[in-house]
Formats: C-alpha cells, structure tokens, sequence
C-alpha cells in the first residue's frame, strides 16, 4: 500500500511536526497514537496493517500525526497552565494544519477520527470540540479525564478540553450528525471512562455504539480486532 512521509514546521506548536499517510485515495481518518506515541507507532504495532484491505481498494486514506503529550499532559517540568496550552496548540495544529487540509477530500467535507488508549481521548475530544468538521469518532480503549494531568489547578481550557466535563453543554447540532464508536472491554482499565462517556451521551440523545469486548486486555490485539471492524462502518460511495 502507498505510504508517505510528511514533515513541517508547525507555527502552532513551535516545532517540526512529522506524519504518516497511508493509502491512494479514500474517505480521510486521522489516527493517533498512544501516549507521547510517535507518528509512526500505529504503523509499528500493526493497527494500520490491521486495516489494510480499506487501503489497498482505495477506500480510506490514514494519516498518523505525531502526538505532542511529552510536551503537553505528561511535562512534570512546567506549570500545569503550560501543559494545558501546548495541548491547545496541537490542537490548533491538528484542525487548521492536518484536518483543514485534508477535509475537502471527501463530499461532505468532514474526516473519521480514531485512537487507542490516550489516542482516542484526542480522537473523542477533537470530536467534540470540532463537530463540523468529524463525521465519525472511533475510540479505542479511550480515557476522557485529564485533571489527573493538571495537578489540581482549575483554568477553563482543562475544562473545555475535558468531554466529560463540557459534553454535557454541548448544543452543536453537527455532534447528532456524527457516528460514535467507544470500543472497549470488561477487562480494559478504561472500562469505566467508557461507561461514563456511554451514559453522558446517552443523557444528551447522542446515537452511538459502545462495544464491549469480552475478556481483552487493554493492548494491540484487540485494537487490532477492533479498528477494521470500526472501518467497515463507514458507508462508502
């Protein structure tokens, strides 16, 4: 299958980014990795070979973004107000740098988000946070708190990029539009994230699916199990 490399420097997070795409032609999902993963992890464990018959028919592009979490959440060596806001500024990169780019490519303009473990908070909350622009969220084993990062400091952008905590105001309408996939197992440490994500949505009328694997481990397997089967929701023209 095709596969390209791209490389830039990101006015936004003040440092060169690299990506990986994977495919010809196809409807766009954007991938990320897992916690502080490189753009080339979900090559490297086989989620993207997982998903392999969609791109070799052309009918889904993946694009691996790098993950900015060792500068962000997990930077024990600044202020949590920093952490916070070198969050806000990957996620400024990935909508005007990544996902406004590549939007277009589809009839409805709008791309597939999903990712494993910390990579499907980021799919769950540029989601949220950006309904216009997402017509499907596919979470994988996926944790949507992030206070634990912010050592009790309070500030409205650890609010606003908290879906469990701003989902519940959430009146965009595009959020009805998109279809939902939180995937995880009663042996997955973020079962109960999932659960509480399930019922949040489920207070607002928001349709979607929650997938719960039996007796998996919150690891590659099942997410290699998992993302094809997610894929094939996907209703291609």
């Amino acid at each position: 299958m095709k596969e390209e490399y791209f490389k830039w420097y990101s006015p936004y997070v003040n440092r060169d980014v690299q990506m990986l795409v994977f495919g010809h032609a196809g409807y766009p999902v954007v991938l990320f990795p897992t916690s502080k993963g490189s753009f080339h992890e979900n090559k490297d464990m086989g989620l993207v070979g997982s998903a392999h018959w969609f791109i070799e028919q052309g009918l889904i592009q993946i694009y691996c973004p790098d993950s900015n979490d060792s500068l962000s959440f997990y930077n024990k060596g600044v202020h949590p107000h920093q952490r916070i806001q070198n969050h806000v500024a990957y996620d400024k990169m990935i909508c005007h740098e990544v996902v406004e780019r590549i939007r277009l490519n589809t009839p409805s303009a709008k791309v597939a988000m999903a990712g494993c473990s910390f990579g499907g908070y980021h799919a769950a909350n540029f989601a949220f946070r950006h309904p216009g622009y997402v017509s499907h969220m596919f979470s994988m084993s996926g944790a949507f708190d992030i206070r634990d990062f912010m050592d009790g400091y309070q500030h409205d952008d650890i609010f606003y990029n908290s879906p469990l905590e701003y989902l519940p105001g959430l009146q965009d309408y595009e959020l009805w539009n998109m279809r939902i996939i939180l995937g995880t197992s009663n042996w997955d440490i973020c079962y109960d994230a999932n659960l509480k994500l399930h019922h949040a949505l489920k207070e607002k009328n928001v349709d979607h699916w929650l997938d719960i694997r039996q007796d998996k481990q919150h690891d590659w397997p099942v997410w290699k199990e998992m993302f094809p089967h997610y894929l094939s929701t996907i209703k291609f023209d």
